[in-house]
């Protein structure tokens, strides 16, 4: 198969971003509403129902330079054009019209351009695994606007940044402790400065501060906060972007230690707002007690728990911080942990770059990733939403995978508060669609004669579970619809799928799940 890279040779910041941002509006375009057609000519060729032009891309699973067919020739679009095309394909297709999702695809388009930018001249971090978290500046590659910030002026967003190497100091607050909301373990907040008597410390993300400024602007003038400068770690933005990695977050108190603190903001980035919501936090012990049970003696995989949370009660979401766990007191002596996105993305250090022998390697990795998820599922009824901004996989020297790390109690779902198909669902998109799928077709890529999906088969028989038998056989899996969910306006926690076809199974045209 051929590899079609996604940066044009030319160094022009505009043409890269246009590259990079077709992709993931081209996956969803053509996942969700074209129609394939015959291939004759070596490329990839659809028809759009909703007007019947016909439309071709190069490239497997990065989709590019799309061609549309028209007076007898195929001619080459821009990101630009494609978006009108999207938006009037949609429009066309579900009778309904939206305004703000193609603004968010071109301000998505914009953002990557301002990150390939800042990366030109941004050092990276020389730990492999931050900068595993900071290499996504495709991101989500099934969502039509995976780099959207909100709309808001470059300057508010880009000095925070993953994508563009970003590093700061968190910002201190005070809050009055009759004011002060909490539940968990949070006392690694205290480590991280001090607060005047009366008061009890909260960290704040300078960007969420940015956009809950006049909102606090009266607790400030009645002594209900106080400002009490900055912290004297710098922390790291992981691919979450509102989640920060603190490598040594207080090395009086606690040497070698690390942190991550998950913070709300007020920005839509990908389908959702990207707050605290009150009634994740109230669920949030619950949620991760019962994953911390499920992970017991699951043999090296690890869970990164979500210890507690911390806020102001006269703003509960706007100054909620989490605090999670963070990596060095789970992963294996001597080994890596790495961002599973990152190796489909693609990073230098990646361990699918060189693989002596990617079968062996390809089976390691199943080895750690797949049997405690669907352990969780089958022995404690946890479905993790283990897809790839979520999972880590921890390599040793040769880069070989010896571990998979798993976070996010607020994407967890439990039986009996989802059934049990929907639960299987979920996790079947997560796993399987969205994060197997993903590292296969990558592997792939890099040794065209390696079929990964034996593997992940045999992988998933070791498991007596009914719902394994029904995955193996079905005829297809369940794929997110993120640009259908976008543009009808749907709540973006709800999950919609449609078929796609099932590499699991066998027989004609079950080749792949992307």
């Amino acid at each position: 198969m051929e590899r079609v890279e996604l940066m044009p040779p030319s160094d022009d910041v505009g043409a890269r971003a246009d590259a990079y941002a077709a992709a993931p509006l081209l996956n969803c375009l053509l996942r969700e509403v074209a129609q394939p057609c015959p291939d004759t000519d070596g490329r990839r060729r659809y028809r759009l129902p909703g007007g019947g032009r016909l439309l071709r891309v190069r490239g497997g699973r990065r989709p590019a330079e799309p061609e549309v067919f028209a007076a007898g020739a195929w001619h080459r679009i821009g990101h630009t054009e494609l978006v009108k095309l999207v938006a009037e394909e949609l429009r066309r297709h579900t009778g309904l019209t939206n305004d703000e999702l193609p603004a968010e695809m071109i301000d998505s388009r914009d953002a990557v351009a301002a990150l390939l930018a800042a990366r030109a001249t941004a050092a990276a971090p020389a730990d492999p695994y931050l900068r595993s978290e900071q290499a996504l500046v495709t991101g989500h590659p099934y969502h039509p606007a995976p780099k959207a910030r909100g709309g808001g002026p470059l300057a508010s967003w880009l000095p925070y940044a993953p994508e563009a190497h970003a590093r700061f100091p968190l910002a201190l607050l005070g809050v009055r402790e009759d004011q002060v909301v909490e539940e968990g373990d949070t006392s690694a907040l205290d480590a991280l400065g001090r607060a005047p008597a009366g008061y009890r410390l909260l960290p704040a993300h300078p960007w969420q501060l940015d956009l809950a400024g006049r909102e606090l602007a009266g607790a400030f003038a009645d002594g209900r906060l106080l400002r009490l400068g900055s912290t004297a770690c710098t922390v790291w933005p992981t691919a979450a972007v509102r989640t920060v990695h603190a490598p040594a977050y207080a090395p009086e108190q606690a040497p070698g230690r690390d942190l991550f603190l998950k913070f709300s903001l007020d920005v839509r980035i990908t389908n959702d707002v990207r707050r605290l919501w009150r009634r994740d936090l109230l669920r949030l012990r619950r949620t991760d007690a019962a994953v911390t049970r499920a992970f017991a003696g699951s043999g090296p995989a690890a869970w990164l728990s979500d210890r507690g949370y911390r806020t102001a009660a006269f703003a509960f979401e706007e100054l909620a911080v989490l605090v999670r766990d963070g990596v060095r007191d789970h992963v294996r002596p001597g080994a890596t942990p790495l961002l599973a996105a990152a190796l489909a993305e693609g990073f230098d250090g990646n361990p699918l770059d060189g693989p002596a022998d990617p079968a062996h390697w390809w089976e390691a990795y199943l080895t750690h990733v797949v049997p405690p998820v669907i352990g969780a599922f089958a022995r404690h009824g946890v479905v993790l939403e283990a897809h790839l901004q979520n999972a880590l996989v921890a390599v040793d020297a040769d880069g070989l995978p010896v571990q998979a790390l798993f976070r996010d109690a607020e994407g967890v779902k439990l039986l009996p508060e989802v059934s049990r198909d929907a639960g299987w669902e979920r996790l079947v998109y997560c796993l399987v669609v969205n994060h197997l799928a993903e590292i296969a077709a990558a592997l792939a890529e890099r040794h065209p004669g390696l079929d990964p999906w034996p593997a992940v088969r045999r992988a998933l028989t070791r498991h007596d579970l009914p719902e394994i038998t029904a995955l193996l056989t079905a005829p297809t899996l369940p794929g997110k619809t993120n640009l259908l969910l976008r543009w009808t306006g749907a709540d973006g926690a709800a999950a919609r799928y449609l078929p796609l076809p099932n590499p699991l199974a066998a027989g004609p045209g079950a080749r792949t799940a992307s």
